[in-house]
């Protein structure tokens, strides 16, 4: 715990010169009562029957002074809080690798009945969209609360050839920024064109867009699932930087084989690899994080995870209300045990 006020810590040092206030008060009290005759009244005024009552009261006022002390000194804390998440894109690999059976019943019904069940645990107030890539990719879902169209969407898959992933991030960073003027085909069209493109984008979006930090865009996120490798589109880290630039976290995980292996589908083979450490760059670059799932277990409790994540997250915030309010109950209850047992206050 910080505290953005630590000069008024110094008020601290009165506490002890209470406490020295409050014990002569009671030698005091104990001259005052060697005057009376009567050794059953002076056990009286003295409480010595019930000490611990006598002292309780002023405890809890000084325990009071405390927290008032530390409240005004402003704490600042690490707490979970509600996310701030309003729009979440999934995207999910649906290249031909997909209905590999090393995940069970495949790789692709799999990653449907997690994302499914990510659907039912999060708040009903988040819009989610979903985007589906192979050799290309499209938009199967816009951003939406409704949980049964996105469901509908995902039960819609095929199963396509090729893995571009970062095609999949451009898709989700331009469905999430529609007016940035995000184009696809721009950044396809080769390294001179993607030159070109850089700079009539830089000069479309210079009024509308500035690079912020990495992570910082707290409205939305985008999570991507695949098992494989890049094998065309746009370079995947270039993608990451403009995720980044945007300050928008993708969580990246790889489900699957990661040594690689041979695929048959419809009359042809393929070798498929899962490049972990690609995925694993774009989550760095983006102040995400990687997740790996071997089996269809792991892939469901990725998506808890995530869930949990993107719901709630760690937040320095200031806490004085806390020690202002446990300064206000400590004191009610001293005042009110005192007035209780020795019908005064303290």
């Amino acid at each position: 715990m910080q505290f953005l006020w630590p000069h008024y810590l110094w008020l601290l040092l009165a506490l002890p010169l209470l406490v020295l206030l409050y014990i002569a008060l009671l030698r005091r009290k104990k001259k005052m009562a060697v005057r009376y005759a009567s050794l059953s009244v002076v056990k009286e005024a003295m409480g010595t029957r019930s000490a611990w009552r006598r002292h309780l009261p002023p405890l809890l006022f000084l325990l009071s002074l405390t927290a008032m002390l530390l409240a005004s000194a402003r704490p600042v804390a690490v707490i979970a809080l509600p996310s701030a998440h309003q729009t979440i894109i999934l995207a999910m690999d649906v290249s031909g690798s997909m209905r590999a059976t090393d995940v069970e019943p495949n790789r692709l019904v799999a990653a449907q009945n997690a994302a499914k069940s990510f659907l039912g645990e999060l708040p009903r107030h988040v819009k989610v969209g979903i985007v589906a890539f192979a050799g290309s990719a499209q938009v199967a879902q816009l951003p939406t609360t409704n949980r049964e169209d996105l469901v509908t969407a995902i039960d819609r898959f095929q199963l396509q050839r090729a893995t571009a992933t970062g095609n999949a991030i451009v898709i989700s960073l331009a469905t999430l920024f529609p007016d940035q003027g995000i184009e696809l085909q721009a950044l396809q069209a080769g390294r001179e064109r993607q030159r070109g493109f850089a700079i009539n984008a830089e000069r479309k979006e210079k009024k509308e867009f500035t690079p912020v930090p990495p992570g910082s865009y707290n409205s939305a996120a985008i999570i991507m699932l695949t098992d494989g490798q890049r094998t065309t589109g746009v370079d995947p880290l270039e993608a990451a930087k403009m995720a980044a630039d945007r300050g928008v976290r993708v969580y990246t995980v790889g489900v699957g084989t990661i040594d690689g292996e041979t695929i048959g589908f419809e009359g042809w083979s393929m070798r498929v690899r899962l490049d972990e450490e690609t995925l694993k760059q774009i989550a760095t670059k983006t102040d995400a994080e990687y997740f790996y799932a071997g089996t269809a277990q792991d892939l469901k409790k990725v998506y808890q995870s995530l869930s949990s994540r993107l719901t709630v997250e760690k937040k320095e915030t200031e806490i004085s209300a806390l020690f202002a309010l446990a300064a206000a109950l400590l004191a009610l209850g001293a005042g009110g045990l005192s007035l209780l047992w020795f019908n005064r206050i303290l």
